[in-house]
Formats: C-alpha cells, structure tokens, sequence
C-alpha cells in the first residue's frame, strides 16, 4: 500500500502498527486556539489514549531557521512565516536536497525527533514550547519559541520607547519536514494539546464533561463589563483637548507605551515626562493619560512605533493640540469567578499578563495582556515569586481585586530603564 503507516509507541506492549482514520483536511492550526476549543469534543484521527502514550510518524527532515516574530501574531502572519521557512530551507526544483529520515514522536507533553537509523534523538520540544504547525501539500511546518535566558525573559511582552520595532521580537525556530502524512501530523498535534488540556482539568480534580462551553458563555453573560473603557472614555469630565507651546526643533518630552491588549479603545499612555520638557512645563498632563489623537491625528488602534513617529514628526511644530483621557496609572481589575471550574482566561510569566481569552471573565474585568500585576486582593505582589503569584490566582474564587499597569511603565516608574524622550 501507498499509504504511509502510523507506529503507535506503547510503554507496556510491543509496537503495533494502525491505520488511523482520515479526516477533513486543514491547513494550518493555531495551537492555543486548539487549546480553548470545546473541551470534550476532541477531533483529530487519533485515539485520545494513544496521544498519551505517543504516536510516531515517518518523514524526512529537510532542514531548520530561525524567524523573528511578535509573541502573538495573526494566523495569517503565522501562515507567511511557514512559507517563508520553507522558502528558505527546500531547495528550487531541480536541485538536490538534503534530508534525513526521521521518525517524529508526537505526545500530549512533548514532539521528539530521532534519526530513523539510530534512534538518536535530534530535537526535543515540549508541546507547550510549539506556537504553530502548518502543512502545506506534503511539507510540515514546526514552529517553537526559543528558550532563552531568565534576564532577556523576564518580561513577557517588553516595548522598548524609540525602538523601530512597535515590540519586542522573540526568536522562533522553524523545522521543516517532508511527509505523505503531512495532513495527519498537523491534525494529530492539534488534537494533542487538546487532549493535553482535558488531561490537566483531570488532574486538577475537574471533569472536562461537567463544563460545557454553554456554561462558560451563561456565566459571562452574566457579568457586566468592569470599569468599561468605553464608559470612562465617553464622560467629558475626563477628556481633555489641550494645547502646548514647544520651541521649534525641541521634542515633547514623553515616553509613551501600549496601552495594552483587551483595552476596548487601544492607544498609547503617558509613561514619562522629561523634566522641563514641553509636556512637564505645560501642567496639564499626567502620567497614565491616554493620548487619543495628536494634532487631529488618530492614535487609536495604531501600533506602538507609528504614534512614535508621529509624535517625533511634531519636532519642529511650536504648538501641539492633544485630545488626552484622564486616567490612573493603576489600572483596577475586578474578575468574578463562581467556581474553581471555571478558567480565568489568562495567563502569567513572571508577574507580566502575557495572554488574554478574549470574551472570558478576564476581559470583562479589565485584564490586559502587556500589563504587570501590582496588587492581588489587596496584597502587593510586585517583589512575589512567578510560582506563588500562580497559585494566588489559581486558587482564587468569587471576586479577585488586582491592580495592573503597563510593564514598560512600571519598569520606568521603579528605574529598572531609562527613559527615552521622543
């Protein structure tokens, strides 16, 4: 038979070999969406079970590259990224390429590559390491986040004031595989964090059966939006139009940063002002004010680096009209959780909010992805350790209180960095 087989690995029983059944075809998986898909519904043309002990597929290794990439972008930006690796490591038409015949392992903790003569292993990720995989006619994709060292992670998502880049751009390593079961893989990796994930509501003492994506949504519809932007940003008492008065050639003095991820009205904060610029000379600004629009220029919904340019265009202006909102460097979160059950819908790496379910009961209580966590139920948090600041949250039911601000600002604000003026 034409038809590629799959070897399941089984700890306690000899290798069998089984043909999986086929199902409809995708191209291209985002993994962590994968992960909030419903939780019992487990497509895929593996056995659950199996992807637990691990499966092994055949296909020949052609090659790896590395790319920079933001932490979270499109699918669409994903899917360029996979061409662009194979782009870069298959060889034109015609010419000879270079591969090695591997036997890819695939498990709900982790995707292994050994040398299909040897056995050696070549490559070892844990599955919550891999951001993508796509499969694009018989070639496979893998993208992994790079490891890297504690002091240039420390930060999950970092924007650097006057940097050409809007963020900070992470190393992701992208291995290219040649396979007849390109599909399959795809498909097989995509089923196992969903597997993965039931199997960790298991061992938290939850039944993935008991919660239904019915129940989740009843319970946020439930909830009104907490301390809604949107309510905030429509009062008159808290937006400003202001005017300030600069020399010809002189910068306005500010560090400016995202306001975040989950922010229903997107745009830049004040995060510093330099002393005796023209926007601490002028009084009328305040460190959190949310810039809106510059000179009847729309800063809402623009990435990071085009407001910069923006502002720093402004050089050789003597007058600048702001429309700001007034607003707290604190940002007051308030998230209600009936029961342990029920999933927050974010996540944390060392103290920083580094992704954000969109629709959850985080959002609707104000989390925003970029951001630091200051306080939680009243307790600072800021000198607490990354495991600690976890298991607060995750044993944390009812109403949880936290006080969050922009990573970058609170590094300014504690003089972790220096500042940038623009």
């Amino acid at each position: 038979s034409s038809q590629k087989q799959i070897k399941f690995t089984k700890p306690t029983q000899s290798e069998e070999i089984r043909e999986p059944r086929r199902r409809k075809h995708y191209v291209s998986v985002d993994l962590h969406a994968e992960m909030r898909a419903e939780f019992v519904s487990l497509p895929g043309p593996c056995e659950p079970e199996d992807l637990i002990d691990g499966i092994i597929f055949a296909a020949n290794y052609l090659g790896s590259t590395q790319l920079l990439s933001e932490r979270n972008p499109s699918k669409n930006i994903r899917m360029m990224q996979a061409q662009e690796a194979v782009s870069r490591v298959k060889s034109p038409e015609g010419d000879v390429q270079t591969l090695t015949e591997v036997d890819l392992f695939i498990s709900t903790q982790r995707i292994k590559v050994l040398n299909a003569d040897t056995q050696e292993t070549m490559m070892d990720n844990a599955l919550r390491t891999i951001s993508y995989i796509a499969d694009i006619g018989n070639i496979v994709v893998l993208m992994a986040r790079r490891r890297m060292p504690r002091t240039a992670s420390q930060d999950c998502i970092e924007t650097t004031p006057g940097a050409p880049e809007a963020k900070k751009q992470y190393k992701m390593i992208c291995h290219v595989f040649e396979s007849e079961d390109a599909q399959l893989i795809a498909q097989s990796i995509g089923q196992a964090f969903s597997v993965a994930y039931q199997e960790f509501l298991r061992a938290n003492g939850i039944n993935p059966e008991d919660l239904s994506q019915k129940e989740y949504s009843d319970i946020i519809n439930t909830q009104e939006m907490y301390n809604d932007d949107l309510i905030h940003f429509s009062n008159s008492d808290n937006c400003k139009e202001l005017q300030l008065e600069k020399q010809k050639g002189e910068i306005l003095g500010i560090v400016i940063v995202e306001s975040g991820w989950g922010s229903i009205l997107p745009t830049v904060i004040l995060a510093n002002m330099m002393n005796g610029g023209p926007a601490a000379r002028s009084g009328k600004l305040s460190i959190g004010d949310q810039i809106m629009s510059i000179n009847n220029t729309s800063l809402v919904g623009l990435p990071l680096a085009t407001c910069q340019g923006i502002i720093k265009g402004l050089k050789n202006q003597v007058q600048v009209k702001l429309n700001i909102v007034s607003c707290p460097p604190v940002t007051t979160v308030l998230i209600k959780r009936p029961d342990l059950k029920y999933q927050l819908g974010f996540s944390v790496q060392n103290g920083i909010i580094c992704s954000l379910m969109r629709g959850g009961i985080a959002e609707r209580g104000g989390v925003r992805v970029g951001h630091r966590i200051i306080e939680i139920n009243g307790q600072s948090v800021v000198a607490t350790a990354h495991e600690k600041i976890v298991q607060a949250l995750s044993n944390s039911v009812g109403e949880i209180h936290m006080k969050t601000m922009p990573a970058a600002m609170f590094r300014l604000l504690t003089g972790q960095e220096t500042p940038m003026y623009i």
